[in-house]
């Protein structure tokens, strides 16, 4: 199962830690994109490049010290398709260094809609006869609010093709509680109905780590709730948001990992691939050296991060 993979990169490394890339072109040192800009332009085109070859930076100086890597579709498709095809790049480059890929799509259809998701972003996909794989991620994020009908699709390739989901079920942003937090007739909150059906979806995919590689997204903004969940699921594995620079420490993290200290994965973005502007690190590295400042904030993270497990 991929998720015992996933485990064993994690025990391995002693780093439950996953670097969301979600490249933002203003926070992109000005000096790294200057030289493309002169030779290219200012076009979308420029902007993949850039964003491609910052990826790459970023994946050399961190592959040796995470399990995985999680790049936000968004920041890259809104450069249309030649974002879409630094994604790809990107992805297949993780993957080349030994990287878990969480591609954080969070789709969210039915039908042959959601089929389609599936079979682009997890599987293959057929052209008269041939099949051929798309995006090709290990684990994708998914949005289950729409019901099993969302859901079975991704659920399916990732038996056929050993990939994984993470399902959103108590997410960081901080009106989550708009929806998620509705009680339910039984006095429950709506976010702890979508664990319990999450939890279900994976009991067939359950590895011999004995989680399963359908997990859930709960953010580390929410530590009561996500203690409750954990006791909640015990066999699903966590995709923990919010820690850094959405305002979660260490010590929200607790109730995330049971007693051997495994039972999630922590996402950190801007904290470590925009350390080279954080005071605590502009002093040791300057713009040019922003891979080196992410690979310090990987390390720091990984040292907080001990408290806990």
């Amino acid at each position: 199962m991929l998720i015992d993979r996933l485990i064993e990169k994690i025990r391995e490394l002693h780093s439950p830690i996953v670097v969301g890339l979600d490249p933002r072109l203003e926070q992109i040192p000005a000096a790294f994109k200057e030289p493309y800009y002169q030779t290219d332009g200012k076009t979308p085109a420029t902007a993949a490049k850039i964003i491609l070859t910052w990826g790459k930076e970023i994946i050399d100086q961190v592959c040796d010290l995470v399990p995985a890597v999680k790049p936000q579709i968004a920041m890259y498709e809104q450069f249309g398709a030649p974002g879409i095809d630094c994604y790809i790049q990107t992805v297949g480059y993780a993957k080349s260094k030994g990287l878990v890929v969480i591609g954080d799509i969070k789709r969210g259809d039915i039908a042959s809609t959601a089929a389609a998701y599936s079979d682009g972003h997890l599987g293959k996909v057929e052209v008269d006869g041939e099949t051929h794989p798309g995006f090709d991620a290990d684990f994708i994020t998914v949005n289950p609010y729409m019901g099993y009908d969302s859901i079975q699709p991704y659920i399916d390739n990732c038996k056929r093709y050993e990939k994984g989901i993470f399902a959103l079920v108590k997410t960081s942003n901080p009106n989550s509680f708009q929806i998620q937090d509705i009680i339910a007739p039984d006095g429950r909150p709506v976010h702890r109905h979508v664990g319990e059906l999450v939890s279900k979806w994976g009991e067939e995919l359950i590895g011999k780590s004995g989680f399963s590689s359908v997990g859930a997204v709960v953010g580390a903004t929410h530590p009561q709730e996500a203690e409750v969940l954990r006791e909640q699921m015990p066999h699903t594995f966590f995709l923990v948001p919010g820690y850094g620079a959405q305002g979660a420490a260490a010590k929200d993290l607790r109730g995330v990992f049971n007693k051997d200290g495994i039972g999630g994965i922590i996402n950190s973005s801007r904290g470590i691939t925009g350390a080279y502007a954080l005071e605590r690190y502009k002093k040791d590295y300057d713009q040019a050296a922003f891979a080196k400042a992410a690979r310090a904030a990987v390390l720091d993270m990984r040292a907080d991060l001990e408290a806990v497990l």
